[in-house]
């Protein structure tokens, strides 16, 4: 089960530099444009390091990875970044709103001992290797987790939510805090307490942690280790305690009730677009009661709380579609009853063959892409629920990519943490 320790992170100097123009929203949900901004908004910005832009000269010993390696060693001596003088841990909190309503994710900034995936720490998505040779580049050239994997745990007696809520709600100034684009709060404490980093250790003993986010973090982080290992010629038991055999997490205890899932929406381009459009019914078949919804009707709410239900629209037309439940048998039982595997499975793998498959969070832009021509159709989903997510993992089941979007967000630069040394030459 997860073994937690405090770590001397590296954070920006609030003395030194404005952390509002220098956060950002993680590596993967940024795109091209909001990148280019945020380069622009600062050159201490988080996004040079953490995920720097290709340049046509770059060659092995001059690329975007020795260049984040670079911003980091100027900007320690220039006093942007500081590293700690002790190991502490990170408070650290979201306040943001839902459909109006507002709420706050709050947890804590740790490292996490490696162990491998499904024993203590437990993944529930599949990953792409080209994010985890990405992330492994970065890590080999920083020796840093400059972003940390997204977890959560479960612990209904409150733990240390007490010690949370005391820099949370007992008016204690921050340390760091800074916005995002929706305007939501964020804000970042240092605990140093030698008590109250017990207190959180103990309150994860012998618990099980679940990734939320950071899937390809944690699985470059394990080959990271393996490789080190490897360089150092290092036996089972020798140098438990070196820094590459741990990982920098965010932890917030999910009975804390913070936590939002948010369903991802699928984009489709199909090889025969019409044949969707003229008989979407016909095309979904027996196992599928399809109907087709009157105009200006909300595909979503059409849908709520409806389950092994999607929504489908193409051809600038409105469609619910329920599976009757004939049994996935080679399935597992923890993934028989997933909206997203039924879909990727029986309607994505076995109807509609899509030549490219695209997501995204927001129904009325995904309506839009179709509406434009850009998508033939748009799939939508109900969110999976954290308890869903959970017997998955547990199981040692994964689910298709971006069946979860865990909200809200934890904005990259608040805290950094050394996990080996930089360079190759390591050993």
């Amino acid at each position: 089960m997860a073994e937690v320790i405090p770590f001397r992170g590296i954070c920006y100097d609030p003395q030194k530099i404005d952390a509002a123009q220098v956060m950002a929203p993680p590596y993967d949900v940024i795109s091209p444009a909001a990148k280019q901004a945020l380069f622009a908004k600062s050159p201490f910005n988080i996004v040079h390091i953490d995920a720097g832009q290709d340049l046509p000269e770059d060659n092995e010993t001059g690329n975007k990875y020795t260049r984040a390696a670079s911003f980091i060693d100027e900007w320690q001596k220039k006093g942007v970044l500081k590293e700690a003088e002790r190991p502490c841990l990170y408070a650290y909190e979201v306040r943001y709103l839902i459909k109006g309503k507002p709420k706050k994710l709050l947890g804590v900034f740790a490292m996490v001992k490696l162990q491998p995936l499904g024993q203590g720490v437990y993944p529930h998505e599949c990953t792409h290797s080209k994010a985890r040779s990405d992330r492994l580049s970065l890590i080999k050239a920083t020796g840093m987790n400059t972003s940390p994997v997204f977890s959560f745990y479960e612990n209904t007696h409150g733990g240390t939510s007490g010690v949370l809520n005391r820099f949370s709600e007992g008016g204690v100034p921050p340390f760091l805090e800074a916005s995002d684009a929706d305007g939501f709060r964020h804000r970042l404490w240092v605990i140093d307490s030698p008590e109250e980093i017990a207190a959180f250790r103990k309150d994860l003993e012998g618990k099980p942690v679940f990734i939320a986010d950071g899937h390809h973090r944690y699985e470059t982080a394990l080959e990271h280790q393996r490789q080190r290992r490897e360089e150092l010629g290092l036996a089972p038991g020798q140098m438990e305690d070196a820094p590459f055999n741990y990982v920098m997490m965010f932890l917030a205890n999910i009975s804390d009730g913070g936590l939002t899932v948010l369903p991802t929406h699928r984009l489709l381009k199909l090889p025969d677009p019409s044949a969707l459009r003229s008989k979407v019914p016909d095309v979904m078949g027996e196992h599928f009661e399809t109907r087709e919804l009157p105009p200006d009707t909300g595909i979503l709410q059409s849908m709520k709380g409806m389950k092994n239900t999607f929504g489908i629209y193409t051809g600038g037309k409105g469609y619910i579609a329920v599976y009757d439940g004939m049994d996935l048998g080679d399935f597992h039982p923890a993934l028989r009853e997933l909206d997203v595997v039924i879909l990727h499975e029986f309607v994505l793998g076995k109807k509609l063959h899509p030549s490219e498959i695209a997501y995204e969070m927001d129904p009325s832009r995904a309506t839009e892409l179709v509406d434009s021509g850009q998508w033939d159709a748009a799939f939508f989903l109900n969110p999976t629920s954290v308890n869903e997510v959970m017997e998955v993992a547990l199981s040692g089941q994964r689910m298709p990519p971006k069946s979860t979007y865990f909200y809200p967000k934890i904005m990259t630069g608040f805290v950094m943490g050394r996990v080996d040394g930089p360079g190759k030459n390591r050993a």
